[in-house]
């Protein structure tokens, strides 16, 4: 992590990634980049969605492999990169039927390394391999929740889930969210840790840096008229006025309440649900 000195208000406080140290270029490859039109919380209407979202600095799209489909052939990891589109970094990886794609990161996986997505490849980071052949305890990411699916748990900076057992075709994992879940031992995962793991504790130390990430300043709903949202008007600093937290459309939100769909499709492969609330 990089900290500044505090000759200027804006730069006070500030710590972010010391790039310059774990990044090895600033080019990325022409052929696995494009341009996109960022949705900035808007539809297809062009209707706010998300709130706070817009403006941002101008972005190229990476071309990332979530589907790890080059099976038996090993890479070579090229480059590490920085994607302004993720919080981890990612690497371009050499095949050796020479094909080239960037792939995310993992920790401790420097330039020059190889990896490989087989079922027999041996447990080391960043090798792709079976559930079913991943002993417990082990950290993986990117985990398939069916065989062939792709990347779908475990995709942040510094994030891995841990393999707890396994019972018959399922596999046990804890995950980042401290969440007990059973997915299919027939998919497969990466083994280590996702890159960039100082991620979480930077600092962006003034609001014009929040600006260039897209993210327009929020304003508590306390703060607003009564026209404009439940918790606004009053007198001075009123209380909310509900007996429980809500969002703007009447949607249970924060403080521990369970904000998840009582129906949802996934609620079966649910061991335990997560812990909430405030940390004691």
């Amino acid at each position: 992590m990089k900290k500044y000195k505090p000759t200027n208000a804006g730069i006070r406080g500030t710590v972010v990634v010391s790039y310059k140290k774990l990044l090895t270029t600033k080019k990325s490859v022409k052929s696995m980049t494009s341009g996109f039109k960022r949705a900035k919380g808007r539809n297809n209407t062009g209707r706010i969605t998300s709130r706070f979202r817009g403006g941002g600095h101008k972005r190229k799209w990476r071309e990332i492999d979530f589907l790890y489909n080059k099976l038996d052939i090993q890479g070579k990891i090229e480059t590490v990169e920085y994607d302004p589109n993720r919080t981890a970094f990612i690497s371009c990886v050499c095949y050796q039927d020479g094909e080239r794609r960037y792939v995310v990161t993992p920790k401790d996986v420097s330039q020059g390394d190889t990896i490989i997505t087989s079922e027999n490849a041996p447990i080391k980071p960043g090798n792709r391999t079976k559930l079913s052949n991943i002993p417990g305890g082990t950290s993986v990411y990117h985990v398939e929740i069916q065989k062939g699916g792709g990347a779908k748990i475990a995709r942040g900076a510094g994030i891995s889930a841990e393999i707890l057992g396994h019972d018959g075709k399922y596999t046990q994992l804890k995950m980042p969210s401290s969440e007990l879940k059973k997915v299919q031992s027939s998919g497969f995962a990466s083994i280590g840790q996702i890159s960039n793991d100082g991620h979480k504790l930077r600092n962006l130390g003034k609001a014009g840096r929040s600006r260039w990430l897209g993210r327009r300043p929020k304003v508590r709903g306390s703060a607003m008229n009564a026209v404009d949202h439940p918790f606004g008007g009053g007198e001075g600093k009123a209380s909310r006025g509900r007996k429980r937290q809500v969002t703007k459309w009447g949607k249970p939100s924060g403080k521990g309440q369970k904000t998840r769909k009582s129906k949802k499709y996934s609620n079966k492969t649910i061991i335990r649900r997560r812990k909430v609330g405030k940390k004691k």
